[in-house]
């Protein structure tokens, strides 16, 4: 298997046990602090980048860019564009630098 679909596949199983672990436990508090919610809402953004980031700065250029860019794309829009963007990016960069 890929290594690039390992780490989206264990990407995706990260973030799905977060979700749902954390839904689990706190279900049995009740109301939720505003700052709880703001760290279980950042937690899938955290997994990615912890996954990712080692993977963008160890393979090249290509990847580092797309990977800034993806990160730059994160401040303003949801995950979905801004992974969308990162890979739309690298592919571009993959194109162009090896032909």
């Amino acid at each position: 298997m890929n290594e690039a679909v390992l780490i989206i596949i264990l990407c995706a199983v990260a973030t799905y046990i977060t979700r749902i672990g954390g839904h689990l436990v706190l279900s049995r508090f009740g109301t939720l602090n505003h700052r709880v919610e703001a760290a279980l809402n950042a937690a899938p953004i955290a997994v990615l980048t912890a996954l990712v980031a080692p993977y963008a700065a160890t393979k090249g250029p290509a990847e580092a860019i797309a990977f800034s860019i993806s990160i730059l794309i994160s401040l303003r829009f949801s995950l979905l564009y801004s992974v969308a963007g990162g890979l739309l990016v690298l592919s571009l960069l993959r194109l162009a630098l090896v032909g």
